[in-house]
């Protein structure tokens, strides 16, 4: 590649990537001329999403037109930054039941968070519940100290930091109180009928077979739901098999329901985390 003056020459012996740079290029050049200010995450994600099978300026114009909008929540707004996670809003938008499965840092939960809180904003639904299995990841905690919210918070964190993330603690803290937004084990689900709401179960892959049935039939009226989780990292006892692909080969005939699969391709964390992925999966335990 060469610079010289505003002309830009892109050579190679890859024909195919090559012409993958000129629309990369050609598309940001566009961008710059309409005022947007290409940062360092629009770059990124125009260059994750030149790796997949196809790439036109078409898609890009596509990606792009979803980048000035985003998901607009009251702290930040949303974007996908690549072609999967693009496929899993579109997926979260068009469908009532979505699965997001995948490596840790693909953004499948926060994502799914930020379209809940979205559509909570824009009074689409009353309620945003967000859930998760209580299980330990490979360590023993012990009797923890406290009441019960005390004992069962630690298991729900990151569902709170992404919300954190997405709106004003007053707000939050507000909303929390009232119960429009609701966060709880997935043991708290039994017996419920969930409607008007949006729906979120995280790290699924902890959850056994009965318990994604029952959570799953929870679906009440005018409600949506999103799973999450990865396949990779099931933190049961070894006496306890895994719901979550038992699950997903029932349903993958439905054609109502999505199933996004991402990749370490979609590792949107430190570089290193894709790295340290593909060193697990090499190495199998």
């Amino acid at each position: 590649m060469s610079i010289r003056g505003n002309q830009l020459s892109i050579a190679g012996s890859d024909e195919r990537q090559v012409q993958k740079a000129r629309v990369v290029f050609s598309t940001l050049y566009d961008l710059a001329l309409e005022g947007t200010i290409l940062s360092e995450i629009i770059v990124d994600s125009a260059c994750r999403f030149a790796q997949g099978e196809t790439c036109s300026a078409l898609d890009l114009t596509t990606f792009y037109s979803s980048h000035q909008k985003g998901l607009q929540t009251r702290k930040k707004n949303v974007f996908p930054r690549t072609p999967q996670q693009l496929a899993y809003l579109n997926a979260l938008y068009k469908k009532d039941l979505v699965f997001g499965i995948g490596p840790a840092g693909t953004g499948k939960t926060y994502l799914a968070v930020a379209q809940g809180v979205h559509l909570f904003l824009q009074k689409k639904v009353s309620r945003l519940i967000l859930s998760r299995p209580a299980v330990e990841a490979g360590e023993r905690l012990g009797f923890l100290p406290g009441d019960l919210k005390e004992k069962i918070d630690p298991y729900l964190q990151p569902l709170y930091d992404a919300l954190h993330d997405m709106m004003p603690k007053d707000m939050l803290i507000k909303c929390m109180e009232s119960g429009e937004i609701e966060i709880a084990p997935l043991a708290f689900m039994r017996g419920r009928t969930l409607k008007d709401a949006y729906i979120i179960l995280d790290e699924a892959q902890n959850a056994s077979l009965g318990q994604l049935k029952m959570f799953l039939t929870r679906l009440g009226e005018n409600a949506r739901m999103v799973v999450t989780g990865d396949l990779t990292q099931v933190d049961l006892p070894s006496s306890v098999p895994s719901g979550l692909l038992p699950t997903l080969d029932r349903l993958r005939p439905i054609h109502d329901i999505g199933i996004i699969t991402f990749s370490k391709a979609d590792v949107l964390r430190h570089p290193l985390v894709a790295k340290i992925i593909q060193a697990f999966d090499d190495k199998p335990s």
